[in-house]
Parts: structure tokens; sequence; C-alpha cells
């Protein structure tokens, strides 16, 4: 039984639900027959892989379906191994190179390199290039965008690549410049309220307007995200009512918990334990970036007002460095040792002036 995520994402550029626009002009671009590299880019849950998916589709029609999981071994200049789990058919292969940090550059290189040099098994009224599609390329190291310019010139003729990123901030201005950029939007609240009522539509349930909009705000406009909450609901009630609960992840449930802690008490102690809460979170793949952001919706929200401007300004200061360093933990917790500093201080200055 799958999710219905995945069971009702569109397999057409004809099929979409909203940015029809996109998808008309990704169709031309695949029937004008020179195909460039793509950089797609837009925030979370905005279909960007459901986008791609589709056009890889109108390349080459179903075969591109049939997926296989393969496990990649390469070996970096200093003789250390590493392996990649990958995604491929056919016709294209899907991988994330920053799943092997820092060596992300040999990844990029071996593998460019791999599929370029092998030809298309059935070229019968099939395109003369395969696709490399790679995902999270605003978190690749310099080094390895560097190398992925150079060889996405080399490997022109046999090869494609298409750019999967949140944000086009992080990626060298030399590859930008090599792709035609598509940028996919959030998609509005409209939108998401639409396809969730056209997917429990077809599950045969009824959804009230209010509850979809909940829903659709409770997710910011993510849309899979929107839909698992969807389907998390109709788990704990059926029928549906307007003003049900909606859960959200245990994740969120721990940081708006730690955030409080924070609040709380403001001591060496504190901290350590507060420390141990965030590697919890990172041990279980949260990105630091969203630690960080929710952190601070969380911490704003319980200071004052006179603060708030401090607080923000703070959290730039260090995710700033957070982006320019490798260890998220020394950030996180920089920060949060300098918010529980300016904290503590504010409350005493407060019962000073009191007294």
């Amino acid at each position: 039984m799958s999710l219905w995520v995945d069971k009702y994402r569109p397999r057409e550029l004809s099929k979409l639900d909203f940015h029809l626009e996109k998808g008309a002009h990704l169709k031309k671009l695949v029937e004008g027959g020179d195909f460039p590299h793509l950089l797609v880019y837009g925030p979370s849950g905005a279909g960007k892989k459901t986008r791609i998916m589709c056009l890889l589709r109108e390349l080459y029609g179903p075969g591109v379906e049939k997926l296989r999981i393969e496990h990649q071994n390469f070996q970096t200049p200093s003789k250390k191994k590493l392996e990649i789990v990958t995604i491929a058919s056919n016709y294209h292969i899907e991988v994330n190179p920053s799943d092997v940090g820092i060596y992300d550059r040999v990844v990029i290189q071996e593998l460019i390199k791999t599929v370029a040099s092998s030809q298309q098994l059935d070229t019968s009224g099939q395109r003369e290039f395969k696709v490399v599609v790679l995902n999270e390329v605003d978190k690749l190291t310099k080094d390895a965008q560097h190398a992925l310019r150079r060889t996405m010139e080399k490997y022109m003729a046999t090869c494609r690549l298409i750019l999967c990123a949140n944000s086009t901030s992080k990626v060298i201005p030399a590859i930008r410049s090599r792709c035609l950029g598509v940028r996919i939007p959030a998609p509005t609240v409209e939108d998401v309220v639409k396809v969730l009522q056209a997917v429990c539509k077809k599950e045969g349930l009824s959804l009230p307007t209010e509850l979809a909009k909940r829903i659709a705000d409770k997710s910011n406009r993510n849309l899979r995200r929107a839909i698992l909450m969807c389907e998390a609901c109709r788990v704990q009630q059926y029928p549906f009512s307007p003003q049900q609960d909606i859960s959200i992840p245990d994740w969120e449930v721990f940081l708006q918990e730690t955030a409080a802690k924070i609040v709380e008490e403001q001591s060496p102690n504190r901290l350590l334990d507060v420390r141990g809460r965030i590697y919890e979170l990172l041990t279980h793949c949260i990105p630091p970036e969203v630690i960080f952001k929710g952190l601070l919706k969380e911490l704003v929200r319980n200071c004052d007002g006179e603060l708030k401007c401090e607080v923000t300004r703070l959290a730039a200061y260090h995710e700033h460095r957070l982006n320019l360093g490798s260890k998220a933990i020394y950030h996180i917790e920089a920060f949060i040792a300098a918010f529980m500093a300016i904290y503590k201080k504010f409350l005493e200055d407060s019962m000073s002036a009191m007294f």
C-alpha cells in the first residue's frame, strides 16, 4: 500500500495541477530538439522532482519509470573507498553527490564519465544522450562545483545534466550560466487546497475546505508535507471535522521543547543539555538550516519585543558562519550561548529596573 503522495503523483506534464505554464514551457523544450542542461530550483515540496520525472518520461517514454537501485563504488586519490546509492533506468541516473560529504568532487567526475562513455541501450526513436539528475546541488562543495563545470562542457555530446536545488544562491555563477534556469515556486494556498481535495475525492473521501486551508497553512505551502498531513488526519479521524487536530512531526515538537528549555533557564548545565538535544536532531538527519530557522522562530515568539531584532541579527550572523564552516553543532551551540547571554542580561536589567 503506497502513500497518497506517491500514489497520486502526476506522471505527465499535461496532468500537472499547478504552474501549468511551466509544464507547457518544458514540453516545448522537449519538442524543440536541442535540449540544454537544466537547473531546476525552488522550495521543498513545490514539485521539482515531479516535473523532472515528467520531463524524462516526455523525453524517453514510459521506460524511464523502470527504476533500479545501484551501489556505485569510487576511490579517492588518497585510496579511500566510497560507496554511493544511485537510482537508474536505461536512460537516466539519479544521484545525490553531497551524501559523501567532502568527497563529492570524485563522485561527480567519475560518475558522469562512466555514464557518458556508455552507449544508449535502446536508440530506436530515443535521444542520443543520457540524463544525469544531480540532487541538492546547492550543498556541493566549491571544488565539486568547479569540477562539475568542466565535466558539463567535456561530455555535452553524450550527456545532459538536470541539477536540482532549493536555492541558486550557493550555486557558483559558472554553473548557473551553463544551464537553463527553471524556477518552480511554492504552490499558493488555493493550489494546495485544490490538490488535497482532488486526492481525497480519488480516495472517495470528503474533505472540508476549512480543514484543507488549515493543513495548507500548517504545511507552509509544502505540497508533499500537506498531502502527508492530510493522510495522517484521515488515519486519526474520519469523517473529517473542520476543527480537528493536525498532527505535526515529532522532531518539530522536540525543537519547540528545546526552545522552551533555552528560555526557561540560562546556565552552563542547561546549555549542555540543549547541546545533547541538538545532536539528537542532527543524528536524525534534520538539516542544520531547518534547526536554525525553527529555533529562531520559537525563541523570537518567546522573547520580549526589544530583543527580537537583536536575536534575529545573531541568528543571521551564526547561520552565515555555519554555511562557511563544516561542523554544524559548533555554530548552533554558539548561537544558543549568545542568545542565553543576552536574554539573561535582559532579565537581570528588567528585575533591577523594577526595584
